[in-house]
């Protein structure tokens, strides 16, 4: 893959759904808030640069950004004028060329093996402009894929501005881009806030760049459930269930018996060592690291804590405690726990 010039993540959302005074980016899904999740997948493109536009409650997440990615460049939108103004935004901020990709922030799900390939698919077929596409059971609430009789993308509907035999499409805009970054500028330039939502819609470049003849690819991912966003706490769990299961998947390929995968949460930050065993109903949090034969659970809850080879734990909660070699933890309270380091 050639050089990413620039990666943009747009974070400027309200979150009323969400119904919270946190931002629904720095809400957290395994150890990690929203946006954290994204960036481990977008870190690994190793992008030039990054810029995060963001807007509702822009300084705890201009906060938390500075901790999780310093090397980020942070730009507020004052004015929520929509997509196409977050992205104006941030381009003005970017002196270069290249291609550009943009995300939502709001997209734990995505993978970097998914970004890896569409980036590559566009950078290959020299495209002006590639969209992520999905092909959802349930597109309510989606921008729509309008396509010509040759199969051909010609432009992006909001479900807002969409006719009704366009809300029969499937195929939904997942908000992953790739562009020229110069063609990219000189059709920012020409958007319109004409439409349902008064607002300067990203998508609306897919049509002007397919007007003036440029070539645009559509590109569908194989897993819709990677372009799923969280705007509600409905969401944010289902996200959750499904991090949750790629983490155990994770551990159990590496060597970890985990008896009812469904049962059992462990974050991204816990570290665990071949042969250990997880009991149902268990929970492992921040730090927490746990050695070859270890036996946690059933019913455990360990925070930041070291398990020692052998250890076993049971009916437990414990934080920022060391368990012993053959130590045998039994329905202690959490304040006794606490202490034993």
């Amino acid at each position: 893959m050639s050089e990413l010039s620039l990666v943009i993540l747009l974070a400027a959302g309200d979150s009323k759904r969400m119904k919270s005074k946190q931002s629904k980016v720095l809400h957290k899904i395994a150890g990690r808030s929203v946006i954290a999740n994204l960036l481990d997948s977008v870190e690994q493109l190793n992008a030039k640069n990054l810029t995060v536009v963001v807007g509702a409650n822009k300084d705890e997440v201009i906060e938390h950004l500075s901790k999780i990615a310093p090397k980020a460049k942070t730009v507020f939108q004052e004015k929520r004028d929509g997509t196409g103004g977050a992205t104006q935004l941030a381009l003005a901020e970017y002196k270069g060329d290249g291609t550009v990709l943009i995300l939502a922030g709001d997209t734990p799900l995505l993978t970097h093996q998914t970004l890896s390939e569409f980036v590559q698919v566009h950078q290959k077929e020299k495209q002006s402009a590639s969209v992520l596409t999905a092909m959802l059971p349930d597109p309510t609430g989606y921008g729509r894929v309008i396509r010509g009789d040759d199969g051909q993308i010609l432009k992006i509907v909001e479900e807002k501005d969409a006719s009704e035999n366009e809300k029969y499409i499937f195929e939904i805009n997942s908000g992953v881009y790739a562009f020229d970054g110069e063609k990219l500028g000189a059709a920012l330039g020409k958007l319109t806030s004409s439409n349902a939502q008064g607002e300067l819609y990203l998508t609306d470049v897919i049509g002007i760049l397919k007007s003036a003849g440029e070539s645009i690819a559509a590109i569908v991912i194989e897993d819709f459930t990677e372009t799923l966003g969280v705007n509600d706490r409905v969401q944010l769990a289902e996200s959750a269930a499904m991090i949750r299961d790629r983490i155990n998947e994770h551990w159990m390929r590496s060597g970890v018996t985990i008896i009812d995968p469904t049962t059992t949460w462990i974050d991204s930050t816990v570290q665990l060592a071949q042969d250990v065993t997880v009991h149902p109903g268990t929970a492992l949090f921040g730090k927490t690291t746990v050695a070859s034969g270890a036996v946690i659970g059933p019913r455990s809850t360990l925070t930041d804590c070291e398990v020692k080879a052998g250890a076993q734990v049971l009916e437990s909660i414990a934080v920022e405690t060391v368990i012993g070699d053959c130590l045998l933890y039994t329905s202690p309270s959490p304040r006794d726990l606490s202490t034993s380091r």
